[in-house]
């Protein structure tokens, strides 16, 4: 049996706080605080004691998904990418930018909330972009 602990960082919101995910025999166990983190300091919310149970639900899920005919499909990066690219481009070619919007997650970092602002602002080009922490 080999066991060991991996530190990490929480996903679950923007914190950043300090988590050793514990490792058994390769597979995801548990998770437990990080002492010497500075943001955290030993401590975990709720949401980070039981981060390794979302991480390894078997809900989760692993591919992108498109509809086509109807029903969601698995396909590639490559192709979800493109495909969301265009239906952007279309709609904000036929109503303007301001017909989209974008919502960010807690659940990525604070610089990838920062990324999510600027790319809805300079890209798209409309300022409809929130966050569900604010709801």
């Amino acid at each position: 049996m080999e066991y060991k602990l991996v530190p990490s960082i929480c996903s679950y919101c923007g914190c950043g706080c300090g988590v050793l995910f514990e490792v058994m025999d390769g597979q995801l166990v548990g998770t437990m605080p990080l002492k010497s983190h500075p943001v955290s300091q030993g401590k975990l919310c709720i949401k980070g004691w039981n981060l390794h149970e979302h991480v390894i639900s078997e809900e989760r899920l692993q591919t992108p998904l498109l509809k086509t005919n109807g029903a969601l499909q698995e396909a590639s990066w490559d192709a979800s990418i493109q495909t969301t690219a265009e239906r952007f481009k279309k709609i904000i070619a036929e109503h303007g930018p301001d017909s989209v919007a974008v919502l960010a997650s807690a659940k990525v970092t604070n610089e990838e909330n920062y990324l999510i602002q600027k790319f809805t602002r300079a890209v798209l080009g409309t300022n409809n972009v929130d966050h569900c922490a604010r709801l």
